[in-house]
Formats: C-alpha cells, sequence, structure tokens
C-alpha cells in the first residue's frame, strides 16, 4: 500500500508549502509524474452527488467519456436534466441517468437510496461529492443545521444504505471529497451541529470534512477484504461557482492561483477508476498522490471521540427513518 511520501509530509506539516500545492502550479508540478493513461469504465456504474455544477460536474464529463453509467444527483431538475443533456453531447455516452434529491432531508436521502437499490443491479463508484457552505446557520426542514446535514449526515447515510449492492458490486469504490480546510479543524463530536458558540460558516464545514475523513478512515477497516475501497480527496483551491459565492474575499484574492474545476476533479476520477487506486483503503489524497491526514496534534480526534461521532451518526441515522 503506497503511503505519503516524506516530500508531501514535511509540505502538509509546514502548512504554507502545503498551501501552496493547494494551487494550480502545484497541480501543474505533480502532472509531470503521472503515467497519464485513460482507464476504460464500460460496464461500470458510478453515482456522483453534487453533480451539476464545479467539481461534481467536472468528474461527471470525465467519468462518461470514459464509458461509465453515471448516476447525476442533483436538487434542481431542470439543472440536472440540462446537465445530462449536455453531458451525453459531448461525450456521447447516452448511459447518463438523473435522480433528484435534495441532500440536506434525510428523508429524500433515503428515498435517493431504495430508488437506486430498485433500478440500478450494480453500483460499482459511490462519489459523496455534495457539500454546502452557508454564512449563517441555519436549520433545515427536518430540523437539522444543514452544514452537519448536507456534508456529513448525508453522506454517512447514504453510503450506509447503499453499502449492500455496493459490497455485490465488487471490485467498488466510495470516494468521499474534502477540503484542506480540515487540516485547521479538530473533531468536534459533541457538537455536531454548531450549537455551541458563535456560527462560522468555514469553521463549520472544516469540521463537517474532518468527521468525513474519520468516517472513511472507520469505513475501509469495516470493509477491508470486502473489495470495497474506500477513501478521501480534496481538490486544493479551485475555481469553482461554490468557493466564488461562499468565500468572495479568498475568491478574488487567490484567483489568478486557484485550479480549474478539471484539476481540482482529476483526483476524484482517478480514485475512481485507476487501478492503482484500488490498492490502498482508508488514505487521503491530493494530486493522485496519499498526504498525511493531520497536521496539527490531536485534531484527527482520539478514539473515544471517533467511537462517539459514529455512535452519534448511528443515532441521527436511526431518527431520521422514525
Amino acid at each position: 500500500m503506497k503511503k505519503p511520501g516524506l516530500a508531501n509530509s514535511l509540505m502538509d506539516r509546514l502548512i504554507l508549502p502545503g498551501a501552496l500545492g493547494f494551487t494550480r502550479f502545484g497541480y501543474a508540478c505533480r502532472k509531470r509524474f503521472w503515467a497519464g493513461d485513460a482507464t476504460s469504465m464500460n460496464g461500470r456504474t458510478v453515482v456522483v452527488t453534487g453533480a451539476t455544477s464545479g467539481l461534481g460536474l467536472s468528474a461527471v464529463r470525465s467519468l462518461a467519456e470514459l464509458g461509465a453509467r453515471v448516476v447525476l444527483v442533483g436538487r434542481n431538475p431542470e439543472k440536472v436534466e440540462n446537465t445530462r443533456r449536455e453531458v451525453t453531447a459531448a461525450s456521447g455516452n447516452d448511459d447518463i441517468v438523473v435522480q433528484i434529491a435534495d441532500l440536506s432531508l434525510m428523508s429524500q436521502v433515503r428515498s435517493l437510496a431504495f430508488h437506486l437499490l430498485e433500478t440500478e443491479p450494480a453500483i460499482n463508484v459511490l462519489i459523496n461529492n455534495a457539500a454546502m457552505l452557508p454564512a449563517e446557520r441555519e436549520v433545515t426542514a427536518e430540523g437539522l443545521e444543514q452544514t452537519f446535514a448536507t456534508n456529513l449526515l448525508s453522506p454517512y447515510l447514504l453510503t450506509e444504505l447503499l453499502l449492500p449492492r455496493l459490497r455485490t458490486s465488487v471490485p467498488a469504490r466510495i470516494v468521499n471529497v474534502l477540503s484542506g480546510g480540515m487540516y485547521l479543524s479538530g473533531l468536534e463530536a459533541n457538537d455536531l451541529e454548531y450549537e455551541q458558540g458563535d456560527f462560522d460558516g468555514s469553521r463549520a464545514y472544516a469540521r463537517t470534512k474532518r468527521a468525513l475523513m474519520v468516517l472513511t478512515e472507520q469505513w475501509a477497516r469495516e470493509l477491508e477484504g470486502s473489495g470495497v475501497v474506500v477513501n478521501a480527496m480534496h481538490p486544493g483551491w479551485a475555481d469553482t461557482p461554490g468557493v466564488e459565492a461562499s468565500l468572495p474575499g479568498f475568491y478574488r484574492l487567490m484567483q489568478p492561483l486557484l485550479r480549474s474545476p478539471e484539476q481540482g476533479a482529476d483526483t476524484i476520477t482517478w480514485l475512481a477508476c485507476a487501478a492503482e487506486a484500488s490498492e490502498a483503503s482508508g488514505q487521503f489524497y491530493l494530486d493522485r498522490e496519499p498526504h498525511v491526514t493531520t497536521v496539527i496534534p490531536g485534531t484527527g480526534g482520539n478514539e473515544r471521540q471517533r467511537r462517539t461521532l459514529r455512535a452519534s451518526l448511528e443515532e441521527y441515522a436511526a431518527r431520521s427513518a422514525e
């Protein structure tokens, strides 16, 4: 199993050099060492959440070009259908299907999962990409803080519900899309809905991504030997509509250094299809290379915090079924 290299680990821990690697220059530097061979995805079914813009859309385009059957998941029917038409026309792949769900609502996550289990005989890859970064703390119609609901509880519940189909579709993969901002956040297992202190959207977002990394590691251990590989990635700093809308100050300052959405999404596609990516599980990737998951001691959470996280998510999921 390939482990984080010494140079990458040092850069990540020095933070500033690591952050420079998040830019388009970091991508260009690392790309020079890639083999660059495309892998056919013919006969493989991939479910992508957050599929209509930014990283999700770029990944969908690449996967369609590789021949995959791609299930687009989005909440806006018009946008999802427009995406299907655009991707089909550009790739020549007409095996692109649409599923509508607001992933901030667990009732709709459950409906989505049940419909996928009914309509998809195989699910070979699940890409948990949908996420949000709101400026203010708001709750959903189901009474949950929306960042937690969308970015953490939703991928947890969807993955758990689809695991039986992934297990019967091996070799299978789960790809969790995270953020380099995770490095600055600890695991807040006792305040998942950000009810304590003043709400900070960026911090809330980073917390959910930290927790999703912990889940990635837990799933990898539980699924060892099953044929289902679970990995996480972060895209670096990419020029996406979500970044522009949610972090306008950062976007204006950093725009000359931002990666294109295609560059940011490259590792999503690579984790979904490359043979090498099936050799490791529970890893955190940037530009097709594993990186350390923590740079600040203690931010990865201790075993008690990790158990608390999992127990809390199980309780939230059970409550959502009532």
